[in-house]
């Protein structure tokens, strides 16, 4: 049975983005995209709310075909075109090739994906469609960013959470501009 991960860069009191959605307080680096890039890389499903699928749209199909192109880009370039994708959305209608967009029945369908042959499904950014998989106990574990900055207010990871979830630590790796990685799996 396949997993969904949930892949979040997280200030330090729990938010994912600030108060109007901005992510310019998270840090990235060379070594942060070189650890990344080696999960990812044994990834073969993505998964995306509509607001995240539109923003990754809109820059990884051609990111590396620009002459500056970081090696970063072109590597992510290369998975992002080659990777499944399911996008949740209640507004976009068409499947796209690589590409499915699920529009209802979120937890059948989850479930279904889950069942099929492959590797863990990562669930990148997407706080609605995260906060809408939480509340129906569909997320497996949480693959979590911690940026040492404290924002006070902002979109929280978790909200409306109906009961507890517990959670076993797999794996932590602490990186040199200060950021922690946090890899948990649910206890079920």
């Amino acid at each position: 049975m396949r997993k969904l991960i949930s892949f979040m860069h997280i200030s330090l009191d729990g938010y994912v983005a600030g108060p109007n959605g901005e992510m310019d307080w998270i840090k990235v680096d060379d070594e942060i995209f070189d650890f990344v890039a080696k999960r990812i890389g044994e990834s073969d499903t993505a998964m995306y709310g509509r607001v995240t699928y539109e923003m990754m749209e809109s820059y990884w199909p051609t990111a590396a075909d620009k002459p500056n192109a970081s090696k970063h880009d072109r590597e992510h370039s290369k998975w992002y075109k080659d990777v499944e994708k399911i996008v949740l959305s209640k507004t976009l209608k068409c499947n796209l090739s690589k590409t499915k967009v699920i529009n209802d029945h979120l937890a059948e369908s989850i479930h279904k994906i889950k069942s099929e042959a492959g590797n863990d499904i990562l669930l990148f950014g997407s706080p609605s469609a995260t906060h809408s998989l939480i509340r129906q106990n569909l997320i497996d574990g949480y693959w979590l960013f911690v940026n040492p900055i404290v924002l006070g207010s902002g979109i929280p990871l978790f909200v409306d959470i109906n009961e507890k979830i517990n959670l076993k630590l797999l794996s932590t790796h602490q990186f040199a501009n200060g950021v922690t990685e946090l890899n948990y799996i649910t206890e079920k």
